[in-house]
């Protein structure tokens, strides 16, 4: 009965956000409202206990939101410029295979966008791009979608992974490891799939060799930066990894190419800018001591004591999250924006009026996914004290038991599918499957591993982003043709995580 109970809030969302296609804002805070009644009527919990539960929540929602709301406001400064458009019409001059652009488009730059947007922007940039080269619809639809998904946990500069720490607690060098490795897996065969969608069994035989390079090189850049501490542009820097390789390759799948124009060098150059400057920026800040210490002596923290159910269930006296206020992955973000602004802005890409388009399409594309976000980490953090994480977490342990590792990444997708979002995947179940890793003495790190990445990849087939999909590439009232292609593509990739999963555990 109690598990029962423990498990409503996530049974309400799942059901107001499936069944009924409530937005996560409102789904969220049902969710929360659902957990704080089990949690004081079923649960035992009483005003001291959810007042330090609200106050953790505080500190773990400012911590996320900060990535999120800076993450996006950089893009909108780049997206207003048109420095997005330069990029995405200069990649077609490399290549006119359609495999090859297939992959160098749907894949490579899709991951790219993933690693400094995210937010849908990788379908809605990139869907109407390939419809334009002559790719069906379907395919137009399908290859950026699937192709995005392996960058999806360590793009939008961190978030999503970033929501991880918060809500477990655990910091980037105990988790980095594991979960670039799983994506990066993951990644070759998201390029695989891609050029399954683009030609069928032929295509993936033909370009086998650019996949591999491609996905050895983005992987193999995004898991260099997560272990370096560089985790919130770690699929930026793998993406760039892929897209500096995609020279030599495009040369030698070039197809018969078509006469595109001169590409202007200097634009492409300053297109790409304010990226350039997100990089300079975040290395130094990472790597040069004076400026890491100057800027992390501020921060906000508060201590908590020990605090206890009526039922007896304790949490112990612990700090809240630590937020280094000027080093914070969100204020690095911000600035990146700030000079990327001046850059473009020297440049004399911006119309009359920028700044505030700019700052009302960031508010307006972040607000009802940061109530979603608030409401969920409450809800999280909650069911977390009341013991209700505890419930879920023995039970799960008894019931699943040794298969538990493959049933793992399961769980992430069922979060992403139901909330559109790895990040408030890794919310609501991140201490669940931490808690019920420890319970089966099996390794964190390797769980929270196939808990994100199963996130990511199951993210992509959550139905606010088909119907994203449908409507930026032509396919707008055949949802239904699109999520059975990306069942089947989502659902062999979330079986691989399993299965890395399995092997992770059984060897370590």
């Amino acid at each position: 009965m109690n598990f029962l109970l423990a498990f409503t809030p996530i049974a309400i969302i799942l059901a107001l956000m499936v069944g009924l296609r409530w937005g996560a804002s409102r789904a969220g805070a049902a969710g929360y409202l659902s957990a704080l009644i089990i949690a004081i009527f079923a649960f035992g919990s009483g005003a001291q206990l959810l007042a330090v539960a609200h106050a953790k929540a505080l500190l773990l929602t400012i911590d996320v939101l900060l990535v999120i709301w800076a993450a996006f406001l950089l893009f909108r400064i780049v997206d207003e410029a048109g420095a997005i458009k330069i990029i995405g019409q200069a990649l077609p001059h490399l290549t006119a295979d359609r495999g090859m652009q297939a992959l160098l488009i749907g894949w490579v730059f899709a991951s790219f966008l993933q690693g400094v947007g995210g937010f849908g922007v990788p379908v809605a940039v990139i869907a109407p791009i390939l419809v334009g080269l002559g790719f069906p619809p379907l395919s137009a639809v399908v290859i950026p979608s699937v192709g995005h998904s392996w960058a999806v946990t360590f793009g939008s500069l961190g978030s999503s992974f970033n929501a991880m720490m918060a809500a477990t607690g655990l910091d980037w060098p105990f988790l980095a490891g594991d979960a670039a490795l799983f994506l990066g897996i993951a990644g070759i065969g998201v390029g695989f799939l891609v050029a399954h969608a683009a030609g069928g069994m032929a295509s993936v035989r033909r370009l086998a060799l650019p996949v591999l390079v491609f996905g050895i090189f983005m992987g193999t850049g995004q898991y260099l930066a997560a272990t370096a501490g560089l985790w919130n542009i770690g699929s930026f820097l793998g993406s760039l990894a892929g897209l500096l390789v995609a020279w030599p390759l495009a040369r030698r799948f070039h197809g018969e190419q078509e006469n595109n124009g001169e590409l202007d060098m200097r634009t492409v150059g300053i297109a790409i800018s304010g990226y350039i400057a997100l990089i300079a920026i975040t290395l130094g800040i990472q790597l040069i001591p004076a400026i890491r210490n100057a800027l992390g002596g501020l921060r906000l923290h508060l201590d908590f004591g020990a605090v206890s159910t009526s039922l007896g269930f304790t949490t112990p006296a612990e700090g809240g999250r630590d937020i280094p206020i000027f080093r914070h992955a969100g204020m690095i973000l911000l600035y990146a924006s700030i000079c990327a602004f001046l850059i473009y802005k020297r440049a004399g890409w911006y119309r009359p009026g920028a700044v505030k388009t700019i700052i009302g399409g960031t508010i307006k594309k972040v607000m009802s996914s940061s109530v979603g976000i608030a409401s969920m980490v409450a809800m999280a953090v909650v069911m977390q004290h009341a013991g209700m994480t505890e419930t879920l977490a023995n039970g799960l342990a008894e019931g699943v038991g040794a298969a538990f590792p493959a049933v793992a990444p399961w769980i992430g997708a069922l979060g992403a599918f139901m909330t559109g979002s790895n990040t408030n995947s890794n919310v609501v179940f991140a201490a669940l499957q931490m808690r019920t890793a420890e319970l089966l003495g099996l390794s964190v790190a390797i769980i929270l591993a196939a808990q994100t990445s199963g996130a990511a990849l199951g993210s992509v087939i959550a139905p606010t982003k088909i119907v994203v999909g449908a409507s930026t590439g032509g396919m707008a009232g055949r949802e239904g043709e699109i999520m059975r292609k990306m069942l089947v593509y989502t659902g062999l990739l979330i079986t691989l995580m399993s299965l890395l999963a399995v092997i992770g555990i059984a060897a370590f």
